[in-house]
Parts: structure tokens; sequence; C-alpha cells
């Protein structure tokens, strides 16, 4: 475990959960840059496959969304695009994604976005009891049932898992 401080101030992605009325736990962990979930899978002792990761993506026409993946797995942007469908799905740049997500690449979480994106979350994550998911900020994810993806996300369940 990680020996910051296991609360953390308050994010647009918190807020958001918080006004829906949704119960979280809070998993703070040493970021470490290009660590990704299996750095925080590994210090907070959970297993990579239930850390979802929020993907900034864009279509042929620059249009974004966000993809959420197992922490295990990439995304075959083919098969999304096909399954959106659109012609081609390619992820943002860093500073595009930030632009329009409001949050730091690294810290991005699909609650609380600066701009509303269509979501899309790889099916198998909402067969899991739990997950970890980004909580707004570096080192920082939240614990929540997945069934929260779909109900006050929207997210649209696609098979695209390699």
């Amino acid at each position: 475990m990680s020996k910051k401080s296991s609360h953390v101030s308050e994010t647009p992605a918190t807020q958001a959960l918080k006004r829906a009325g949704v119960p979280f736990t809070e998993h703070v962990y040493d970021y470490v840059e290009h660590g990704g979930t299996a750095e925080s899978s590994k210090q907070l002792g959970v297993d990579e496959h239930a850390v979802v990761k929020t993907l900034v993506m864009q279509d042929e026409k620059a249009e974004p969304l966000i993809v959420l993946m197992h922490g295990d797995r990439t995304v075959s942007l083919k098969e999304l695009a096909r399954q959106i469908p659109c012609k081609k799905v390619e992820p943002c740049k860093p500073e595009v994604a930030q632009r329009h997500s409001g949050y730091q690449v690294g810290g991005t979480s699909p609650f609380g976005v600066r701009k509303a994106m269509p979501v899309f979350v790889e099916a198998s994550i909402l067969d899991l009891p739990r997950i970890c998911i980004n909580g707004g900020r570096r080192g920082y994810l939240v614990g929540i049932e997945p069934r929260v993806l779909t109900e006050l996300l929207g997210a649209r369940a696609v098979s695209c898992a390699n």
C-alpha cells in the first residue's frame, strides 16, 4: 500500500459521483510516469483486470469519444470502429485529450469531463463485481460497481479488447 493519505481533495469526478449519489471507495497510490494500470494495481494489491483505464480517442471527423478498457488489455481500434460504427478510431494526442476531458493524461476519469463525449465500455468490464477507475487525478482511483458506467454515463457496451 502507498504511504500517501487515504483521502484526496475533491475532483470534478468525485463531485459528479457524489451529486449522483454513487458510493465509492478511494484508493491512493504513488503515481509513476508511464507506470499505467500495472503500477497502480501492484501498489494497491488489486487485480489489473479490474483496474479500468479511461482512454480519450477520436473518430475520422476528429470527434472525441471515451473508451473504458481493462488495465491488462488493449483496444482493437479496427474492431471498435466497426462496432461504433465509424471509419476509423485513433487515440487523441495528450494535449487534445486533456482539452476535451479537462484532466491531465494519467489522471483522466470518465466522470466530470469538460466536454460531453460518447462513452464505450468493454462489455466484460460490466461482468466484474467491482472496478477501480481513475478518480480525476494522477495517483488516485475510485472503487465503484461497474453498473455505474452504464447508469450514470450511458456507456455503451462493445467488444474490442485485445
